[in-house]
């Protein structure tokens, strides 16, 4: 990308997060599913246990004027019930075939209806011990097991560990604890700006970092404490991304921070392992952090930054036997290249009234190995807004267009064709129910 065309990219981001910060206010990191949540934070970092649901970080933020009522609680005893279904029309101005939407996860598919999630959770909030159990079906979760590229492909993409299962931890939280809580078992990641919950998101479609940047999900063991009123740390030691079988022998490293303040938090999140198949050699690392602003009950926003990079390894070939006819045998693993990728997402949400609301997404991703595009050094942005009508308690419609572009040519046109950008026109559906937790 030519220089002065990375400047006016820089310069846009610069003034979409001044904008961001003196209009809007929100801060977006990391995992929830509650019934009427317009953000959500990397919460499982102060309150891993409540995961999928609202964080009290993001509860506490001013709520909408003249918002609908709540969706109904569905609860037998001490089990709470939450689920929902996700469905939408995806329009593909490219034409493309196949017919897949690119740069997306779990909205592939393109020109046609499809079902991005069904899904029922059951848990028990700790008392001191709890639960969380995630089902479903869809794209979405086909997406979890073997990754979106499988999905994009056309290929099976249905994991044989994990499939219809989003997350399923136990949770524990002595009352003398001082508000530490440790969960085991699968949960989803504590990185990233957005969720796996469409509704608990302000925009239909997830961000490029969401997609290309950060994992799903972790099993293993996550781990929370207060330190202060306003600040939460956490450590994790996991499997490493999106396994639940590890997939060597080593293990990924997790470190997770929430700063929470009336109108804004701060979320930190760092983790560090081996992550190459079939060899502990070659550490992957993320850096991912989100600042959510809530200045009040009209705006919010945040601002996403992630950087990831992984030293490759390889298995070397060595020749034994006697020659003239050597036999080649796999020999021990050696590190190669470094992969890396880093992006910046902004976005901005107005409540317009209790039932319609309109946001903006702008980000800005550095594909620097050309892992994504397959050239290096190549540029991808793109741009979203997307309306919100809130038709019932636990019922809501988003109508979103959205625009991707890469400096070289990378999106299917027709069947061979190859361009720079792809528009996209998206009406989404969701009907979910559950308590608010």
């Amino acid at each position: 990308m030519p220089a002065f065309q990375k400047a006016q990219k820089y310069l846009a981001l610069s003034t979409l997060a001044l904008c961001t910060t003196f209009h809007a206010a929100t801060l977006h990191a990391a995992t929830t599913d509650t019934a009427v949540s317009t953000v959500s934070t990397s919460a499982d970092t102060a309150t891993p246990a409540q995961d999928a649901t609202t964080p009290p970080a993001a509860a506490a933020a001013p709520a909408p004027a003249a918002a609908p009522a709540a969706a109904p609680t569905w609860s037998v005893g001490p089990i709470d019930f939450s689920g929902l279904v996700d469905g939408y029309y995806s329009f593909n101005a490219n034409h493309p075939n196949p017919a897949t939407n690119q740069l997306r996860n779990f909205d592939f598919d393109a020109n046609s209806f499809s079902l991005n999630m069904v899904k029922l959770s059951m848990a028990h909030s700790p008392d001191p011990i709890g639960f969380q159990v995630d089902l479903g079906f869809g794209k979405a979760f086909s997406a979890f097991g073997t990754g979106v590229s499988s999905c994009i492909s056309g290929t099976a993409c249905d994991s044989g560990n994990d499939l219809h299962l989003e997350q399923a931890y136990v949770s524990w939280k002595p009352a003398k604890g001082k508000g530490f809580e440790a969960d085991f078992g699968e949960f989803v990641t504590s990185a990233g700006a957005e969720v796996i919950e469409t509704m608990n998101n302000p925009n239909y479609s997830r961000s490029l970092l969401f997609v290309e940047t950060i994992p799903y999900y972790h099993m293993g063991l996550r781990t929370s404490m207060p330190i202060t009123k306003s600040e939460t740390i956490g450590f994790q030691l996991v499997n490493g991304w999106n396994n639940i079988t590890d997939n060597n022998a080593g293990k990924t490293i997790g470190l997770t921070s929430l700063y929470t303040k009336a109108k804004y938090n701060w979320a930190l999140n760092y983790y560090v392992g081996p992550e190459n198949t079939g060899t502990d050699k070659g550490f992957r690392n993320l850096i991912d952090t989100t600042l959510n602003l809530t200045p009040n009950a009209k705006w919010t926003g945040y601002i996403n930054y992630d950087y990831v990079q992984n030293r490759n390894a390889a298995q070397v070939t060595v020749l034994t036997g006697v020659p003239p006819t050597p036999v080649p045998v796999p020999g021990k693993y050696v590190t190669t290249n470094l992969v890396h990728t880093q992006g910046i997402a902004m976005e901005a949400r107005y409540q317009a009234t209790g039932t319609v609301a309109f946001s903006g997404r702008y980000e800005y991703l550095a594909d620097e190995s050309g892992s994504i595009t397959g050239t290096p050094k190549a540029g991808l942005d793109e741009f979203t807004i997307t309306g919100e009508y809130k038709m019932a308690a636990g019922l809501l419609a988003r109508l979103e267009y959205r625009r991707d572009a890469t400096d070289n040519p990378y999106f299917q046109k027709g069947t061979s064709k190859l361009v720079k950008a792809q528009s996209t026109l998206e009406l989404g559906v969701v009907a979910f129910f559950g308590p608010k937790r």
